[in-house]
């Protein structure tokens, strides 16, 4: 199965990343639309489409008023956006108010927390450490699974840990080099470390991060080595990667 990394950065983009935006074209299942979303429509597959969000903040949701273009001449019967039951109202009132964008694109709101799967995609959702909550997502097929945990904060305690055991691929955020645990804490999200021994502690076999920081604008803005020596099977996401897994 194909995992698209069409957005992997966090907060605005910049001249290496959109923001968060995956897609599992096969599936026609979307993780988070940031601002890469516009980039889903070169890889439709399916004749419909649910987009899971990890919560409203801007970066994750943005997106959604994109959906018009992603769409056009598209044979897409359904899109659904799922979101946290509480965060539906206000992203519908807000985001699409009428002096931001008075039509709403062609897709339904539903709860995240009812959607227990896609097709033979079992779909676990759990709530995360962040300011205003956060959800993360595992993703199980038959023979395979996923996990796509953005927006927290990593350590080895955190209660998601249960939730991601011995995936296959854990998708995590990582927004902080080291040296900024502080910062991370304070604004919830995570440093490299801090991920690195989440993913060795939960037993998944392969890791990338994403929802990098966009100020740290380099090749190498988590310090790759670091993570490496904790948990050697990482990689670090960037757009238009395309992960087998």
């Amino acid at each position: 199965m194909k995992l698209l990394l069409l957005g992997s950065g966090g907060y605005h983009p910049s001249e290496l990343r959109q923001t968060a935006c995956l897609m599992l074209p096969s599936e026609g299942i979307i993780l988070d639309a940031g601002t890469a979303i516009f980039r889903v429509r070169e890889h439709i597959e399916t004749s419909t489409l649910d987009i899971l969000l990890s919560h409203g903040h801007l970066d994750h949701v943005i997106g959604l008023t994109y959906l018009f273009d992603v769409l056009y001449g598209k044979e897409v019967d359904r899109v659904t956006a799922h979101i946290e039951s509480t965060k539906i109202k206000p992203v519908q009132e807000h985001l699409f108010a009428d002096v931001l964008f008075p039509v709403t694109p062609p897709f339904d709101f539903a709860p995240v927390e009812e959607l227990k799967a896609v097709g033979d995609c079992q779909i676990r959702t759990f709530p995360m450490e962040h300011p205003g909550g956060s959800t993360g997502f595992r993703l199980d097929w038959p023979d395979r699974s996923l996990a796509y945990i953005t927006d927290t904060i990593a350590s080895p305690d955190a209660e998601y840990i249960e939730h991601i055991k011995d995936v296959d691929l854990l998708v995590h955020e990582c927004y902080f080099p080291d040296g900024l645990d502080e910062k991370a804490t304070l604004t919830g999200h995570s440093s490299a470390t801090n991920v690195a021994n989440v993913a060795k502690q939960s037993g998944a076999k392969n890791l990338v991060l994403v929802h990098v920081n966009p100020i740290f604008n380099t090749e190498d803005p988590i310090g790759m080595d670091v993570v490496n020596d904790i948990f050697p099977n990482t990689r670090l996401g960037t757009d238009g990667m395309e992960i087998e897994f």
